[in-house]
C-alpha cells in the first residue's frame, strides 16, 4: 500500500494569521436528493450528524456533514475510515438513487487561524464575511479557483482541489503577510 501524503505535506505559514495544510482528511461526495428514503439516517450513521440544511455544516467529533448544493453533501471522516463509511452508505442507501464517491485524494484542506483569520479570506473570496454565520458553509472561489470554507474553532477550514493546492497556499500565505491587515 502506498504511503498517504497530503498535497503539500503539511506546509504552513505564520503571518498575522496562521495558515497550514491539514490533510490527509477523508472526504466523501454524496449525491442524492434530500427526499431520498433513508438519506438522513445514512448521513447520521456515517457521521453522527443530521442532514445539513442549505449552506450549513454540522460537526460531531472528528466527523462532519456539509451541504454543497441541492443534491450534494460533503461528508468528512478520518482518512482511514473512508472505505468503511462508503460501505455503510451503500448498505443504508441500497436500492435508492444516490452516488457516494471518495474524493479524499482529490482535495486539499487548509486551516486559517488567529483573531484576524477572516481578513485572509476577505481579500480573496467574494463573500460578505459580516453575514457569515457560525456553521455556515460557503462554496465560492478563492481568487481564481473553486473553494469551500467555513468558520470553526476561532478560524476557517478551506477545501479546494488538490491540483491547485500550491496556488491556494501561495494565495493564503501572501494574504496573511504581516503588515497587510485590512483594518
Amino acid at each position: 500500500m502506498s504511503k498517504v501524503v497530503s498535497a503539500l505535506e503539511g506546509a504552513s505559514f505564520d503571518g498575522f494569521a496562521q495558515v497550514r495544510e491539514i490533510g490527509p482528511l477523508g472526504m466523501i461526495t454524496l449525491r442524492a436528493k434530500p427526499d431520498v428514503v433513508g438519506l438522513a439516517e445514512a448521513v447520521a450513521a456515517a457521521t453522527g450528524c443530521a442532514l445539513p440544511a442549505q449552506r450549513r455544516i454540522l460537526r460531531v467529533g472528528d466527523k462532519a456533514a456539509g451541504w454543497m448544493s441541492p443534491d450534494e453533501y460533503l461528508l468528512v471522516v478520518p482518512y482511514a475510515q473512508v472505505a468503511a463509511t462508503l460501505a455503510l452508505l451503500a448498505e443504508k442507501l441500497a436500492g435508492q438513487h444516490h452516488l457516494a464517491v471518495d474524493v479524499s485524494d482529490a482535495r486539499a484542506v487548509f486551516r486559517i487561524d488567529g483573531p484576524q483569520a477572516e481578513q485572509v479570506l476577505m481579500k480573496l473570496a467574494p463573500v460578505d464575511f459580516a453575514t457569515l454565520e457560525p456553521g455556515e458553509l460557503r462554496r465560492s472561489r478563492t481568487a481564481q479557483v473553486a473553494a469551500a470554507f467555513w468558520a470553526e474553532d476561532g478560524g476557517f477550514t478551506l477545501v479546494c482541489f488538490r491540483s491547485v493546492a500550491a496556488y491556494v497556499m501561495g494565495l493564503l500565505s501572501h494574504s496573511a503577510q504581516k503588515g497587510s491587515t485590512l483594518f
